[in-house]
């Protein structure tokens, strides 16, 4: 029960603000947040493969 509790909690502050936001903005920081995941994805996999080689 004290799981369930924290689930809602922390979904309730992750989702909460972005529902109170404009559409555009919270697309743009969705896009924001997609390509720095992209850059940190591409950089880490190019680090990998250097360290193999």
């Amino acid at each position: 029960m004290l799981f369930l509790v924290a689930a809602f909690l922390l979904l309730g502050i992750l989702v909460g603000p972005p529902a109170h936001l404009p559409p555009p903005v919270t697309a743009t920081a969705g896009a924001a947040i997609a390509a720095w995941l992209l850059v940190f994805a591409v950089r880490e996999r190019n680090r990998r493969h250097r360290q193999r080689s």
